[in-house]
């Protein structure tokens, strides 16, 4: 195990750089334009901004890294991150801050492309499922520990854009040091979208709805902590709870999707959080402790309904299709990522209420339960048996090279 990881080092240490940094950067950032007195609608529109980078990102970045090679194209992706970060701290706007979060995004989104495309170059098929699995725990781990460097300095203060441009500096060292083969990047080619949503209307359906809700999470759930007047380290421990609750769901969620039809176990999940969230406003008035145990449960299933929507649409095709369905997926996800803030913001603006952030969820998550079971109910998605059910994987969304990695686009030459 040791051996075959061994040459991932580097890599793994960036990437938890990486997104520790943008953990902590989310979070920061969604907590300073509340107490600079912008609205809820406001900070939603600011931050969405990040994920319509990221969007646009995917589609760029690659010319830059097969233009300049892996190590200059991550640097300058580290640079322009960095840059950007530091100008919050300089000035503050909605439209100069919009303007930073959308290249911040394009920039962050290179950073996954180089390393994951540097991973699938360096993994040779055996090892592959493993190198996958560790990179997507690297990934959580490090934005749950970037939630609790949000203790290392006051929110009204610039030392946290500081620990953040450390974080994004940091992480260009060991990618600079290793001593990797220079890998080639790998060829995407274009998605034909209409055949996947055909053949998958329930998985696309499901990673559009992934991204409706976790961009929201993620952008406006600092927000609504802040309204509940809760302080600054329990704000921390709520985001890292739910994170880590979302990592942690992903075995035993998993384990239920690879045993049962998912396109039973896709509508009983959406429902079931949809419950959940629901709750989640009784568990606010209760007590913190009560609020902790309860965004355990709410993370842990919010965060496994993309990997479970990924897994149902690569039920529908043959393994040598993975890349070009996945790129797709991303797509979609992308699409729900821009709306979801503005989305989630607007209900609490509209119902003057912290609650409407989680009367959001379930009403998002509700309907695609309810989409799901018509989708199953009227045949137009195909059921398949669960023995050929492809296998479930610990997923967080990233970059168009991440389904490079994924074991499930190996092809079985035994059969």
């Amino acid at each position: 195990m040791t051996s075959i990881l061994k040459p991932f080092i580097a890599l793994y240490a960036a990437i938890l750089l990486v997104a520790m940094s943008l953990g902590l950067l989310s979070t920061f950032l969604s907590l300073r334009l509340t107490i600079e007195g912008f609205s809820t609608l406001a900070t939603g529109l600011i931050l969405t901004s990040y994920f319509v980078g990221s969007v646009v990102g995917n589609f760029y970045c690659s010319h830059v890294i097969k233009s300049v090679g892996h190590i200059r194209a991550f640097t300058v992706f580290a640079a322009i991150a960095t840059a950007m970060i530091m100008l919050h701290g300089f000035y503050i706007s909605a439209l100069a801050w919009a303007a930073f979060r959308f290249f911040c995004g394009i920039a962050t989104i290179g950073l996954f492309m180089v390393i994951e495309s540097w991973l699938n170059e360096c993994t040779q098929s055996k090892s592959r499922g493993r190198v996958f699995s560790i990179y997507m725990v690297m990934c959580y781990l490090g934005n749950s520990v970037g939630q609790q460097l949000l203790n290392f300095g006051e929110v009204k203060d610039q030392t946290l854009f500081f620990v953040i441009g450390f974080l994004l500096v940091s992480c260009i060292i060991p990618v600079a040091l290793t001593r990797s083969i220079h890998p080639e990047m790998p060829e995407i080619e274009p998605v034909k979208l209409k055949t996947i949503l055909q053949k998958a209307p329930m998985g696309m359906a499901g990673c559009f709805t992934a991204g409706l809700m976790n961009s929201s999470f993620f952008a406006i759930g600092p927000v609504f902590c802040h309204q509940i007047n809760l302080s600054v380290p329990q704000i921390s421990y709520f985001m890292t709870i739910t994170i880590l609750g979302g990592l942690l769901l992903q075995w035993p969620v998993g384990f239920f999707s690879d045993r049962f039809d998912r396109s039973v176990v896709i509508p009983v999940l959406g429902g079931f959080f949809a419950v959940i969230s629901v709750l989640m406003i009784v568990a606010v008035q209760i007590s913190f402790v009560v609020l902790m145990a309860a965004t355990a449960l709410f993370g842990g299933f919010l965060f496994t309904i993309y990997p479970l929507a990924v897994a149902r649409s690569h039920d529908m095709f043959e393994p040598k299709d993975v890349v070009n369905v996945s790129s797709a997926l991303l797509l979609f996800y992308g699409i729900g990522a821009i709306i979801g803030p503005m989305a989630s913001s607007a209900i609490m603006e509209l119902l003057d209420n912290p609650h409407g952030f989680y009367l959001y969820f379930a009403g998002i998550s509700s309907c695609y339960a309810v989409v799901a079971f018509i989708l199953r109910h009227k045949e137009i998605a195909q059921i398949i048996p669960v023995e050929e059910q492809v296998d479930f994987m610990i997923m967080e969304h990233t970059s168009q090279m991440a389904p490079q990695i994924d074991p499930r686009s190996e092809i079985d030459e035994s059969e």
